[in-house]
């Protein structure tokens, strides 16, 4: 089984050049589903989460024609040959539900077992199945198999509410309005970057899409949707990871390839712990040598809020900065099984319900510990990077779904990081 090793590195100096977004190019090839035309994705990561995504697709009927060491994927949806995807593919990733939408919207019928991914809480399905079914499509739910089943001869433009701003269900409701009959409204949607990119790479497929990005999106149906090209948008949690590296080491690292308007949570809560956050023309360079870092209160909230995926992360710097922060989980329920992990190394963390008090200037110490979930995983190698000793960090393969070439972009930096097998 492979694992991270990590051991006290010192500040960390250099560059790093931020990847495409994780959460950008999953939905973006689902919606490749859409169309029989070819689609060129670019500035696709190499992950296994776009490892999975081809093989679903393939699965399907698609020809992929992957290209990851130059980061390119090309997808032709022409021959698809099932509305099926197949279970063992998944029920490993959580985004596999996005190919919902489009083989329901294209040929009428999808087939899903329910998916996998992180166990950090419930992420219901009830959004994804309350938009299809307004959509006119008859749903079904299999609670013994765990499999969903979407059948429509036609969907129908209509105006739906969303309870919650859930970003799978915003995306799948888009990707099926595109060819429904008729205007879409969708309330309440989710308004995060990864949509606008998904948005704005259907547009160029021929939808007619306006208002992603805000809490309302409005979709004109067409007939059909033809090929495109299109850039993913650089990843947003990715950059916020090692902003943080650079602040938890007492670092100065230039991020590059980031947009800074897609972070502006994460640039506030640095500077309000003294890093300092400075924009230069090829990105943001987070400098912290020399500089005393002091407690902050994080709440997570969907965007534009603080963002949930980077409250792990951002908890093991809290841990090392001088007096006491709050921090406050709004988003998922079981988001804090990274707290025994870090207090395995030393910290010092009190949870009651979704609230955690953090008392900093801990002083860490190596431990091996297990990365619970992907963003967890990344906050043990940054606390690993402070902690006294070797720390030795398992379950690497939820790393390896959503930061590519983890290890050695840390390693380009200066940290002293490995990977054993």
């Amino acid at each position: 089984m492979a694992k991270i090793i990590v051991e006290k590195s010192g500040p960390l100096h250099g560059e790093v050049v931020i990847s495409g977004a994780k959460n950008a190019v999953l939905p973006i090839m689902a919606a490749t589903l859409l169309s029989e035309e070819t689609c060129e994705i670019k500035s696709v990561p190499a992950l296994k989460d776009v490892e999975i995504m081809c093989q679903i697709i393939e699965a399907l009927g698609a020809k992929v024609e992957k290209d990851l060491a130059n980061n390119r994927v090309n997808i032709t949806a022409r021959g698809i040959e099932t509305t099926e995807a197949p279970q063992e593919l998944v029920t490993r990733m959580r985004a596999s539900i996005l190919a919902m939408g489009p083989l329901l919207a294209r040929f009428g019928s999808a087939t899903i077992h329910l998916p996998g991914g992180c166990a950090i809480g419930e992420r219901p399905t009830e959004l994804h199945i309350k938009g299809l079914r307004a959509l006119g499509a008859t749903v079904e739910v299999d609670t013994v198999n765990d499999v969903i089943t979407a059948r429509a001869n036609r969907l129908y433009g209509n105006t739906i509410y969303l309870d919650f701003p859930s970003v799978g269900a915003t995306e799948n409701i888009i990707m099926a309005a595109t060819l429904a009959e008729g205007t879409t409204i969708i309330e309440n949607a989710a308004q995060e970057p990864e949509i606008t990119d998904m948005a704005n790479f259907l547009n160029k497929m021929g939808a007619r899409i306006k208002g992603a990005g805000t809490d309302t999106v409005r979709i004109i149906g067409v007939e059909s949707l033809h090929g495109a090209r299109h850039n993913v948008i650089p990843d947003r949690i990715e950059a916020g990871t090692f902003m943080v590296a650079a602040a938890i080491t007492h670092g100065a690292v230039l991020v590059k390839n980031v947009l800074p308007d897609h972070i502006k949570p994460i640039i506030a809560k640095l500077r309000e712990c003294g890093a300092e956050v400075i924009p230069v023309d090829e990105g943001l360079v987070v400098q912290a040598t020399d500089r005393r870092l002091t407690s902050t209160d994080i709440k997570t909230l969907p965007y534009p809020g603080f963002p949930t995926d980077m409250q792990a992360i951002f908890m093991a710097l809290l841990t090392t900065v001088d007096g006491a922060s709050a921090v406050i989980e709004t988003v998922f329920e079981n988001r804090y099984m990274h707290v025994p992990e870090l207090k395995k190394m030393g910290a010092s963390i009190k949870t009651d319900d979704r609230c955690a008090l953090v008392t900093g200037n801990a002083r860490l110490k190596g431990s091996k510990v297990q990365a619970t979930d992907l963003r967890a995983g990344a906050a043990m190698v940054l606390a690993g990077l402070v902690a006294d000793g070797r720390t030795e960090v398992t379950n690497i393969y939820h790393i390896q779904r959503g930061y590519e070439r983890f290890v050695e972009k840390m390693q380009g930096l200066g940290a002293k990081i490995h990977m054993e097998e």
